[in-house]
């Protein structure tokens, strides 16, 4: 294998973002819109923006000593970033939460004031982007997000800084937690793990769905019993053929799925030999602490934090460390990475 050559800038960030054995163990805190209103349903009335940011600074003091890096946002966020753990990584999203549902496509925005260099100014490690793709929507739509992310990919190069890009697949014929998009959500996935590997869009690593769901593979725990769209040989192919589309190291999101299913999946994704290099788990870790924050407040919400929400990123933890590989794996290995 050639040699692979990382900027300093991008190496470092990329370092920061990981664990002394170069795997990723993230926490997401970057919710914004849902978990406002999520914890305004729990309290009985609207949440403050105040409340939003002192429910993430709970979960960033007590998860992030278990945490290799917190993905946050910088609109409600950045007053948590003080309150990490010494030595977590810092992950910034730079998107708009959410979309335009009048125009077709889902397309990307861009939070307004900020840049990636004030991103950076404000303790960014790396930049993140969500991003909705469909491999095979029209022409129009996938150009535009292309030349959005060959933007961002521009912008984070120019200062030296790591691109995180988070797709995530749809279709708008199909919901996307339904059994006849699950059936063809392998080919999505796959679909944009090789897109965005291309190096036009400078990303650095990608934050990607398990390419099943597993409340349809059969043989599992997660399976709902009624419905399979593959069986659990299927599915270790299926993540398999996945990852071998990435020619960048790329690391899994838990959906918002429990802990119990996120840690049978990434169990499943090790047993596939899926050359993963770690997670960016969030609601499976603290989803259910925000109706208690809602409804007892912060002292009963950093309770629950302290006993099931350190116990739920443990138990994670220890399924990543036996089965994911180091960031730097699918160059051959750091020492075949040159840094300039």
């Amino acid at each position: 294998m050639s040699k692979k050559t990382i900027s300093k800038g991008k190496f470092n960030g990329i370092a920061a973002c990981a664990n002394a054995a170069g795997v990723i163990t993230a926490a997401a805190m970057d919710q914004r819109g849902s978990l406002k209103k999520s914890i305004g349903k729990a309290m009985g009335h609207d949440a403050s923006n105040d409340d939003l940011t002192n429910f993430k600074i709970s979960v960033t003091k007590i998860l992030t000593p278990f945490a290799s890096a917190i993905l946050m946002d910088p609109e409600y966020g950045l007053p948590t970033l003080e309150h990490r753990a010494k030595g977590t990584g810092v992950l910034l999203a730079y998107e708009k939460t959410g979309y335009d549902a009048s125009l077709k496509g889902r397309l990307p925005d861009l939070l307004e004031h900020f840049s990636v260099l004030r991103l950076v100014e404000a303790g960014a490690n790396a930049i993140k982007i969500l991003l909705y793709y469909n491999p095979f929507d029209t022409a129009e739509i996938n150009t535009h997000k292309h030349a959005f992310i060959e933007r961002i990919g521009a912008e984070c190069k120019a200062n030296d800084v790591p691109f995180f890009l988070e797709p995530l697949a749809y279709d708008d014929r199909f919901d996307e937690k339904g059994f006849e998009f699950a059936k063809i959500k392998p080919k999505y996935v796959s679909g944009y793990m090789t897109e965005f590997s291309k190096e036009r869009y400078g990303v650095d690593v990608l934050k990607v769905e398990v390419p099943v769901n597993m409340k349809y593979v059969s043989g599992t725990s997660s399976y709902n019993g009624t419905e399979e769209a593959y069986t659990r040989a299927e599915a270790l192919q299926l993540f398999k053929e996945a990852s071998d589309a990435a020619t960048k190291p790329f690391i899994y999101l838990s959906a918002g799925v429990s802990d119990e299913v996120f840690r049978e999946t990434i169990q499943l994704a090790g047993e596939s030999g899926a050359n993963f290099s770690g997670v960016l788990c969030g609601r499976a870790t603290w989803q259910d602490a925000v109706p208690i924050f809602g409804s007892q407040g912060k002292e009963a919400l950093e309770a629950w934090l302290s006993d099931r929400g350190v116990a739920n990123i443990k138990a994670l933890n220890v399924v990543v460390e036996k089965y994911a590989k180091p960031w730097t794996t699918v160059y051959g290995g750091e020492k075949n990475i040159e840094i300039v």
